[in-house]
């Protein structure tokens, strides 16, 4: 197998001192098959998005089925069938009437944020409305937009200064942080266009939870204010946190709501921005000004039209409460590790927080020492010990069987919704043994 990283630039990647990438050569269930032969059981869904397993044959039957037909053609004056059943599925799930297709989550995101920004210009030609407010810990890609409302610290920092400047404030959890949050709203509704939250779940961010009812009211003082709330449903949506979307856990509806990932069940990229009747409406007379080249992609629907086939088919969202009930029992034991600082679980997410601190110190590290710095996407504090010692835990699960990816501070799970108990209790029993041994 030919394998060298002499053309590719990797993701994320310090290519002259990071790993070799393994070479996979199948992928069937929530296991990865090396070229070496050996089996990952794949404990993160490839970023979250394979929910109903590797080569699911509805899936792959799917594709195939429609690439013997049409695989691509414009979406600007030409139709075709796939992408006009999805919206209409789309639209009846998420109870937002039209949808916008693109091509990843972070287009999605500006797609949703150039929404906005025309949805107030169309209104009032003269509006100073085109800044969002956006929360610490967020992470919504990394295109520009979605760059300027992700919390700048960590992976984006090198691009500080570089894109727009946006309103960030902590996600409020009690009276006075929200009286703040509405203060500032009504202080600068002027210049706010939206809102955007990841609703439960703050993903690459650092897989930081909130309440239901935390997200109820932030819709609530939003909408007090007549200001558009975009979800970011992106990492959420299609079951990951328990409902098919985290809004419906919370019984909200945003006006524009972005998705992808686990849209095609893991098989292609796709992703649309669902937007409101009212904000829909908006644009009669005027034309929304934004086209990806492989929007509504033949193939891409026709694996988003499989892939929601099988949340009617089979049962998805009790498979994701049966790993919720499991992550919580197996991965409380963790909580008693010296190195840990906090463990959660909300549907398939599972979260083991490090304190790195006190692994430095129990190691007899010094975490302000200046040695290479590594992967930004690593930082925890911006230290390259913690780099190296994320770095470790990778390999270390790789030599245990396991295919689970810490970054920052944390080592979750994000298992496809199909997999079974038993490689489920691989995983944290893995977790657990690694981080026993972190001394």
């Amino acid at each position: 197998m030919k394998f060298d990283l002499n053309h590719t630039w990797l993701p994320y990647t310090q290519h002259n001192i990071a790993p070799m990438p393994l070479p996979v050569v199948d992928a069937y269930g929530c296991v990865l098959k090396l070229a070496d032969g050996r089996e990952l059981i794949d404990g993160i869904s490839s970023w979250w998005t394979v929910c109903h397993g590797y080569k699911h044959p509805h899936l792959v039957k799917a594709v195939q089925e429609q690439a013997s037909k049409l695989a691509h053609v414009m979406f600007a004056g030409l139709a075709h069938e796939q992408p006009y059943i999805l919206a209409e599925r789309l639209a009846k799930l998420t109870g937002l009437e039209r949808v916008f297709f693109s091509d990843s989550g972070s287009t999605a995101v500006e797609v949703a944020l150039k929404m906005a920004t025309q949805y107030w210009k169309i209104q009032n030609k003269n509006t100073r409305k085109q800044r969002f407010v956006h929360f610490t810990n967020s992470y919504h890609g990394d295109t520009m937009g979605a760059m300027s409302v992700s919390d700048n610290d960590g992976m984006h920092s090198p691009f500080v200064g570089f894109t727009p400047m946006q309103f960030m404030v902590d996600i409020p959890s009690d009276e006075i942080a929200f009286n703040e949050f509405d203060a500032l709203l009504a202080a600068e509704k002027n210049q706010i266009a939206a809102v955007i939250l990841e609703p439960l779940v703050q993903g690459a961010g650092g897989m930081k939870f909130h309440s239901p009812d935390v997200l109820a009211e932030i819709y609530r003082i939003t909408k007090k204010h007549d200001l558009l709330f975009i979800a970011d449903e992106i990492a959420t949506g299609f079951g990951r946190t328990g409902y098919m979307f985290a809004c419906a856990e919370a019984g909200i509806v945003p006006d524009i709501m972005c998705i992808g990932k686990a849209l095609t069940g893991g098989m292609m990229t796709l992703a649309a921005t669902c937007a409101s009747a009212e904000v829909f409406a908006t644009f009669n007379d005027h034309a929304f000004m934004h086209g990806p080249t492989y929007m509504g992609n033949a193939l891409a629907c026709a694996a988003a039209n499989a892939s929601l086939d099988l949340f009617e088919q089979e049962p998805r969202l009790e498979q994701v409460a049966k790993i919720e009930n499991i992550m919580q029992k197996e991965l409380a034991k963790c909580r008693a590790l010296p190195i840990v600082k906090d463990v959660r679980v909300k549907g398939a997410f599972g979260v083991v927080q490090l304190d790195l601190k006190a692994c430095h110190s129990r190691a007899g590290g010094n975490p302000g020492s200046q040695t290479q710095e590594l992967d930004p996407s690593l930082r925890w504090d911006g230290k390259s010990d913690d780099n190296s010692f994320i770095l470790s835990l990778r390999q270390k699960f790789i030599a245990e069987n396991v295919w689970l990816r810490p970054f920052g501070d944390v080592v979750y799970i994000a298992p496809p919704f199909v997999i079974e108990e038993k490689d489920l209790k691989v995983l944290t029993d893995k977790i657990y043994k690694i981080l026993s041994k972190q001394k």
